[in-house]
């Protein structure tokens, strides 16, 4: 049985949402139970069998400030989950809350990975092959150094393998060209990283992809800084919706874009089906001593049920110790070009805002 604590209160829409997205997943898994954490009066009417209530007194808000979360609203929904996995009364958390204050509460309470200094986010965003490609950081790290997202490349090629069963996933580094010379300091250098840990046999490094490689699927996994990587999120994101206001738009137009509209619509709607990031939705917090996932603020409950599939999927596959294991075979590749690592209570610039919201 894989147990699963989850915020019940975060979010935009909090229980509206959580509550049947937990109802929709509990159904479909036989071998799943949920602690439901949250305000019990929020939470009262929801009983099934495989759910448990977990009360919170107090709900951390989309706008709250990181030491608001932290320091003032210790017995939060946020807070409670985590604590669970924390205690090992569930195998891994989810939250559609205020993602600093998830990353902060995350990394102080679970503490990093050995050899990590920074965790990160990790979405999928679907590719033209039908399948996706995991982007990492896509928001927790504005500023990474080389040594940050050879971390990053290690943690996400074990995000990949427990999860899609390729144990030699492609990994490429996001840069404005393909050729060694090109980019940044900070990217050359994270080059040469790369192409040692290919060396060392660490990881499967493909080379320097573009943005374009992301929606073509050239690579299994792209890393980059949090900043790049959440522009690209929001970016694909916009292609899903952009479709469907055509769709609308057309069909409200005179007779003959009508004629075009109808005869068009099965092939558009079936690629606004496979480009919904609602289908993606639910980002690993990779680099934790526990399994975090973050969903959508704005998500739905078809939306919600993902980000519990993918924490589900993450535990059932042993993604921690997975991850672990990565970490341990790189160590001294990581030991080599070791980074000052920010204290675990110290959350970085980017942990106070909300940007994978």
């Amino acid at each position: 049985m894989i147990t699963l604590s989850v915020d019940c209160m975060g979010g935009d829409h909090g229980p509206s949402v959580t509550l049947p997205a937990c109802r929709s997943f509990l159904d479909a898994h036989a071998d799943a139970q949920l602690l439901l954490v949250g305000l019990p009066d929020a939470l009262a009417g929801f009983v099934h069998a495989r759910a448990q209530i977990v009360a919170a007194s107090e709900v951390v808000t989309m706008d709250d400030p990181v030491e608001v979360a932290m320091r003032k609203k210790k017995d939060s929904s946020m807070r409670v989950a985590i604590a669970q996995v924390k205690s090992g009364a569930a195998a891994a958390a989810i939250s559609a809350g205020n993602t600093g204050a998830l990353m902060a509460l995350a990394r102080y309470l679970l503490k990093t990975v050995e050899g990590i200094d920074r965790p990160a986010i990790a979405p999928q965003i679907p590719n033209a092959l039908g399948g996706s490609t995991t982007v990492l950081d896509m928001g927790a790290n504005v500023d990474c150094s080389a040594e940050h997202l050879l971390q990053f490349a290690i943690m996400g090629s074990a995000l990949v393998s427990a999860l899609k069963g390729n144990e030699s996933p492609s990994v490429g580094l996001l840069n404005i060209g393909e050729e060694v010379i090109k980019g940044s300091e900070v990217i050359k250098q994270a080059g040469e990283l790369l192409r040692a840990a290919a060396k060392a046999g660490d990881l499967n490094f493909y080379g320097n992809v573009e943005g374009n490689d992301i929606f073509k699927g050239t690579v299994d996994i792209v890393v980059c800084d949090g900043f790049v990587g959440n522009v690209a999120l929001k970016s694909s994101e916009g292609l899903a919706s952009m479709i469907g206001g055509f769709l609308t738009a057309e069909f409200s137009k005179n007779i003959f874009t009508k004629i075009a509209a109808v005869m068009a619509y099965p092939v558009l709607k079936a690629f606004k089906n496979r480009v919904d990031h609602r289908r993606y939705n639910g980002a690993a917090l990779l680099g934790l001593r526990g399994l975090v996932f973050k969903s959508h603020g704005s998500a739905d409950a078809m939306a919600f049920e993902q980000a519990l599939q993918r924490a589900y999927d993450a535990a059932r596959n042993n993604l921690l110790e997975r991850v672990q294991a990565r970490i341990a075979r790189a160590a001294p590749l990581l030991a080599a070009h070791d980074v000052a690592a920010t204290p675990a209570s110290a959350p970085d610039e980017l942990m106070t805002t909300s940007a994978f919201q």
